[in-house]
């Protein structure tokens, strides 16, 4: 699967996340049409920082991106047990806020979990195939003395 993650990561790592609703809006169908089988939108920071900094409704924007994709689906990175917040959540919130994403037009979950916990994969991995998301799992990824080939494994 291709995917573009210029919506989310791309805006996330040049400027931190203040791209606005609106200028995505305003280029989101050219990007659709590049033939790419999903396009990262949502997730990561991209939830926290158009409430705290943006003034903005993320749930809006995911409804907004969705209606005007016709090629591509709509994709989000989720944080596993931590959703897109900074803490651990409990099982409930974690299952209400999948459906809810869901439910508003996600249909692609990259699920990590930055410790590589499988514990903290689990639940938002079963709500997500639950409600008919195609589900995607990460691991976080690095080289040091500690990070062997072995741990990996």
């Amino acid at each position: 699967m291709f995917t573009d993650t210029t919506f989310r990561d791309g805006h996330q790592s040049l400027i931190a996340t203040r791209m606005s609703t609106k200028d995505i809006l305003g280029i989101i169908e050219d990007v659709d049409s590049l033939g790419f089988q999903a396009l990262e939108v949502w997730g990561g920071a991209t939830f926290d920082v158009c409430v705290r900094y943006l003034n903005e409704d993320p749930w809006e924007r995911i409804r907004e991106i969705k209606k005007r994709l016709k090629n591509g689906k709509t994709q989000m990175l989720l944080r596993g047990q931590n959703l897109v917040g900074y803490r651990h959540y409990a099982d409930d919130v974690v299952e209400l806020f999948v459906k809810k994403a869901i439910e508003n037009g996600v249909e692609v979950i990259r699920v990590f979990d930055a410790l590589n916990d499988i514990r903290n994969l689990e639940k938002s991995i079963e709500v997500a195939l639950k409600h008919g998301a195609h589900v995607q799992g990460a691991m976080s990824y690095t080289t040091s003395p500690v990070h062997t080939v072995e741990y990996f494994l």
